[in-house]
Parts: structure tokens; sequence; C-alpha cells
């Protein structure tokens, strides 16, 4: 019997899905996995750079202001210093440092580094009480030390001029003479008058700065009518100039505004003097660490506490208070103490007056490229301008503002509508106005090319509707189109809102200033002053960090200041990107 095997079943076709054997495995690089990873890498490696910088501005920019505990060092040479502990760091002291001890210490130190590995730490004190030491810091060295403390009744004087002040309070004094000599009564003394002090410090500073300053305002505006009549008589002789009615008029009239000046001068003085001599009767007397006592003036001190005795809640009253200081003051003591706030309202009215003059711009050059011009020569050329002035310098856009809008154009609106101020210029010099032209140039092409991108992303069916209904062209872009094309249009004004609030390089060449106690928008008439220069944080960072007669006492101010440009780009941007979230909101689900 022959037995007959079962065919062998068909072979099966290799499955999609079968395991590779190694030599037919595709590779990393052609899977894209090493590029992912590589792109993965860099976005979580940028990430982090941005959140620690932040970190970082946030940890000093916040910390700064908080008050911290007064030590008191006691050198084996004898000298004692206190303040704040600002920096510490571990040095290897070189053979100079110590030959500049005292020889019966020399050899302690040398020891007292060597049973610590060879190196030493130190500490940068501010001592401040800079019109007795003519320095802000002290480096204090370990091996120095002979005795530390942290004494109980210190205090911290925050004063108008001379920087902070450190010691203990010796005599309250009225008039002269000593009414408190105990740290306790001397402490009440003070609460109860010092007040009063700044109230009348608030009231001079008011008709120095107002009312001596309305009065010099008309005097100004009489000299300049005065100016003005002469020079509409030509080049006559100066008799025949002279003799002219309007010019005789306008002596006349400048003649009361100043007997009328006068008299309110006299009484505005009076009032001052009064002020200061009411102020002059309270002074109170500190003893620094080295023993030297120290009078001031009630009305030259900010602030003044205890900080080794001051609870929590004091601490945080101290900061609260430093914190309205710094958001509502203007500055002093070369911009390291005080506030800013004529900063932040620089700041802000130049990039909203740079905003408004850039997006009209902007929005109808991305429309005539886009909607109306033919593809050409030209308008390639156009394109590539566009695109190579994104990547010009911003330093020579701040060039070209002082050439053209200063020199250029300024000079000849002096000439035309203010010529009687002449040799003084009002627009040929750096101004909140020129500078937002100039910062207005510099983010154009962020803008042209955001809206452009915005216009074409509106679906044609869209145009080709409102087309086949009878609309125009104009009727289409700007009741169809252009609505949908907001919520693009703003995040390009998002992006030069950002970019040109934190520029610096064209500001110091068209407006931007170390000091302009006069805002360029404030309550007198005409309310917005184009021609004034202004603060702005950018350049106040550059000042405080590279121009400070101390910069490491203006190091703090620095981050904080820093903090509060980035808070104020923030706020800005974030009011933009809730209109455009608005306006996305909408016009959502309008395609078709």
């Amino acid at each position: 019997m022959t037995t007959v095997e079962p065919p062998a079943p068909p072979a099966k076709a290799p499955s999609l899905f079968a395991r590779r054997g190694k030599r037919s495995q595709t590779s990393l690089l052609a899977r894209g996995e090493p590029m992912l990873w590589l792109t993965g890498g860099g976005l979580i490696t940028s990430l982090i750079m941005v959140v620690g910088l932040i970190a970082l501005i946030l940890y000093f920019g916040i910390g700064t202001l908080w008050p911290v505990a007064l030590v008191q060092v006691e050198l084996h040479g004898g000298k004692s210093y206190m303040g704040e502990v600002f920096d510490e760091q571990y040095f290897v002291p070189g053979e100079e440092v110590y030959l500049a001890l005292p020889e019966n210490q020399q050899a302690a130190a040398r020891q007292y580094v060597q049973d610590n590995g060879g190196k030493s730490k130190r500490r940068m004190i501010r001592t401040g009480n800079y019109d007795i030491t003519n320095t802000h810091f002290h480096w204090v060295s370990d091996f120095e030390v002979a005795k530390e403390s942290v004494p109980e009744r210190a205090v911290l004087v925050e004063r108008l001029s001379w920087g902070r002040f450190y010691g203990t309070p010796k005599a309250f004094l009225l008039e002269g003479k000593e009414t408190a000599t105990t740290p306790e009564t001397i402490w009440t003394e003070f609460n109860a008058q010092h007040p009063g002090v700044l109230n009348r410090v608030s009231e001079r500073h008011s008709l120095e700065e107002h009312d001596i300053g309305h009065i010099n305002a008309r005097l100004e505006n009489a000299r300049l009518a005065l100016r003005a009549a002469e020079l509409r008589q030509g080049v006559a002789a100066p008799e025949v100039i002279a003799a002219a009615p309007a010019v005789q008029a306008a002596q006349k009239y400048l003649a009361e505004v100043q007997q009328w000046a006068d008299t309110e001068f006299a009484k505005i003085r009076g009032k001052i003097d009064a002020l200061n001599k009411e102020n002059a009767r309270f002074q109170i007397t500190l003893t620094t660490a080295d023993g030297v006592d120290k009078t001031i003036p009630l009305d030259e001190i900010v602030r003044l506490f205890e900080p080794n005795r001051l609870t929590l809640g004091g601490k945080a009253g101290v900061y609260v208070s430093r914190w309205g200081e710094f958001l509502l003051e203007a500055p002093r003591e070369a911009n390291s103490e005080g506030g800013v706030f004529p900063a932040i309202w620089g700041t802000v009215v130049m990039t909203l007056i740079m905003s408004v003059m850039v997006v009209p711009f902007g929005v109808f050059a991305a429309l005539y490229l886009r909607e109306y011009a033919k593809g050409g020569v030209i308008i390639s050329a156009i394109r590539i301008a566009i695109n190579n002035l994104a990547g010009v310098p911003s330093i020579v856009f701040g060039v070209f503002g002082l050439g053209f809008f200063c020199y250029a154009v300024g000079a000849n609106i002096d000439e035309l509508l203010f010529s009687a101020k002449l040799p003084n210029p009002t627009f040929g010099k750096g101004g909140i106005f020129w500078a937002s032209l100039t910062l207005a140039l510099l983010t154009l092409p962020v803008v042209i090319v955001a809206t452009e991108e915005a216009l074409a992303a509106v679906p044609r069916s869209m145009r080709e509707g409102s087309y086949a209904c009878g609309a125009s062209k104009w009727q289409t872009i700007s009741r169809i189109v252009l609505p949908r094309a907001m919520p693009g249009i703003m995040t390009g004004m998002i992006l030069a809102m950002a970019r040109g609030a934190g520029e610096v390089a064209p500001l110091m060449l068209v407006g931007a200033v170390k000091l302009a106690p006069e805002l360029p928008l404030d309550g007198t008439v005409p309310f917005v002053h184009l021609e004034r220069s202004f603060m702005h944080l950018g350049f106040h960072i550059y000042d405080l960090g590279f121009q400070s007669a101390n910069s490491e006492a203006a190091k703090p101010m620095v981050y904080t200041t820093t903090l509060l440009l980035i808070g104020v780009i923030a706020t800005m941007n974030l009011s933009a990107v809730y209109l455009r979230m608005r306006l996305r909101r909408k016009f959502v689900g309008g395609e078709f």
C-alpha cells in the first residue's frame, strides 16, 4: 500500500510588518529618529535657557528690595564696619593681601588660610555712609575679623542724597537741642515728627515744580511773543523795530507778566522758606560703627528702620513701601536710588506712539503687495528690500533717525513754526516723536511680513463669494479680508511692540536721556509733548550697569529694572493677545 503525503502548504507572502533581519533593517537616519531627538533636544535646551534667565531675573529682581539684617564686624586692626552683606565668595589670597595686614597679624592670617585648604571666604559689606568714607562697600576677609555681631538697635537710613547711612541712634534734636537720647524715645519722636516733615517736603516739591513751573512757562510765552513780533518786522534797523506797535505791545505785555511773576515768586519763596524753616527744626544724630557722629535733617530721610528688629510683617511693610517708591517716584542719586516712574511712562508712551505709526503703514504696504500689485521685477525687488531691511543693525536706524528726522525734518519745522525759540531747537533734536518714528521704521518689516501672511491665509472662497454678491475689490478687502486677517495683523503688531519696546541703541541718538523730569504726556496743554526727551527702561538699565558712579551699588537695581521692563512688555503684549483672541473668536466658523 502506497502512502501518499499531503501536499505542502503554499508559502505565505512575506508580511509588510514581518521583522527584518539585521542586514535588512532600515537605518536610524532613514527613519529620521536622530533628527527627532536633535530637534527635540534643541527645543528643550532653548526652553531651559529662557526659563533659567527669567528665573535668575526673578530671583534677584524680586529679592533686591527685601530688607536684610545688618552685621557689624570688628577687625584685628581696630577698624569696624556695619552694613548689609552684599556678596560672598571664596578666594586664594595673594602675597600682597598678607603684606597689607599689620605685621603681628600676617602669621595668623597665613595659618588660617592654610588650615582652610589655601582659601578664605570674603564678604562684600555695603557700609554706605559715603559722605564720611567716600565709598559704598568694603571687602572683609574672614581672617581679618576679630569679632562679629548683629546689633539689635542698628538703623538703616535711606536718604535723598549721599545714599544709605548705617549707624545707631544717639539723639533726637529739636531746634538743635537733644529731646530724646534713648533708642526707644528717639524712635517715638521720629515716628511722631517724620510724617509731617514728609508732607511739608511734598508741598515744597509741588510749589517748586508746578507753581514756579507755571510762572516760568508764562514768562517764556511772553518772551517768545516779543521775539516773534520782532522777527515779523524783518531786517529793519533796531530803532525801527522797537517803534513798531506790535513790538511795543509785546514789550508792555512782557513787562506786566514780569511784574506779576516777581510778585508770585516772592509769595512762593516765602512759603518755601517757611516750610524749610519748620523742617530744619527736626534732626537726628546717629553714630557709625567707627564712633563718628552724624546729624541728619529729617527732611533728608526717605525711610528709617531697624532691620534687626523687624518681624516678618515689618519686613513685608518695608518691601511694599520700597516697591511703591520704585514704581511711583522719580530716580535720585544718579539713578541708583529712588524710582523709575518717568522711565515706565516714557517706555509705554513711546511704544504706543510707535504702534500707532507702524501698523497703518505696514498694513497698507502689505495690502498693496498682496492684493493689488502684479508680480514682476519691481515687486520682487521691494520684497527683497523689505527682507534686507529686517536685518539692518538697529544702531543704523538710530543714525538715520538722527540725521533725517532730527537734523533735516526737525530743523525745518523749527524754522517754520518755532523760529522765535531759535537757536534753541524744539523739534531739531531728539524727542519721543522722532524716537517712535525711528523704531516704527525698524519694526516695519515685521508688520508687513505678518500682514501678508495673514492676508494670504484668508480663503479664496471668501473673496469669490463677495465678488459673486456684487461687491467691489475694496469692499471685499475692507469687509471680508481685513476683518479675518486681523488676528494675524495683531500678531505682527505684538512682535513689533516686543522688539520696539526693548530696543536701546537707536534711542541713545534720538531722544532717550539719563534724566527727564518732564514727562512727554502730562496734564499741561497740549498734554502730549512730542518734542520732549524721555526716559526709557532699557536705556535706564544700560545707564545703571555701565554709566553709574558705583556699578556694584547699582547692580541690584539693574535686575529689578530688567524685571520691570519684562513686565511692562508682557503686559502690553498680553493686552494685544487678548484683543487678537477676541477677534479670532468673532470670525471663527465664518469660513466656507
